[in-house]
């Protein structure tokens, strides 16, 4: 029986992890095949934001965190940035094959010629994560079996964390508050309080 299927392509992997990869592009691809929360390095910015690296962490130490940069040499200047921040034993590194191309959206190829996470087929990144042994499917013992409510992007415009004048500077005090990045999105941060299972504001009467 083959192991790519139509209904087996069809279905998201379900991960207990978090996964980090460089950038929005990404992020878009990876979330056609996985479900599971995922985060953006910004590329080279996890450099110079300790707010992030902490938030990065905190993912790490409490829920785990799956890296997966582009196989090129900035993406593994990247993931040893990664590698001195995060807990080792909390972290899983999956390496994407380094194949030569170009991503649809870009004129040119980069530099190293090698295709990035956002490329690759959608054939080629569920293997990846098939072969590595961390996707559980819905009947798993492993999954946690005390479930908590979700909060829906319906709950951050209610908590007037977004959709209003004033949503963006409110968002940043919730951050400061929780010791969550400043400047974050409502997506990112609607992704960061369910994981880590934030309490949102009381909701804003109006």
């Amino acid at each position: 029986k083959c192991r790519f299927s139509a209904c087996a392509m069809t279905k998201k992997i379900k991960l207990r992890q978090a996964v980090l990869v460089e950038g929005k592009y990404d992020k878009i691809k990876l979330q056609q095949l996985i479900d599971a929360p995922i985060f953006t390095t910004g590329g080279f910015a996890i450099f110079s934001s300790s707010e992030k690296a902490a938030l990065f962490r905190r993912i790490a130490n409490e829920n785990g965190l799956i890296i997966l940069t582009d196989s090129d040499p900035a993406g593994f200047v990247i993931r040893n940035k990664l590698k001195g921040m995060l807990p080792k034993d909390k972290v899983i590194h999956l390496y994407a094959p380094a194949l030569s191309g170009k991503e649809k959206r870009k004129k040119t190829p980069s530099k190293a010629g090698i295709l990035g996470i956002e490329g690759l087929s959608a054939e080629t990144l569920r293997h990846l994560f098939e072969k590595s042994g961390i996707a559980f499917d819905d009947n798993s013992d492993a999954e946690p079996s005390a479930a908590r409510r979700l909060y829906t992007k319906a709950d951050l415009y209610a908590a007037g964390l977004c959709g209003k004048n004033d949503s963006a500077a409110k968002r940043d005090a919730f951050c400061k508050d929780n010791e969550l990045p400043s400047g974050m999105t409502s997506g990112a941060l609607l992704e960061a309080v369910n994981l880590l299972g934030l309490t949102l504001p009381k909701t804003e009467i109006t």
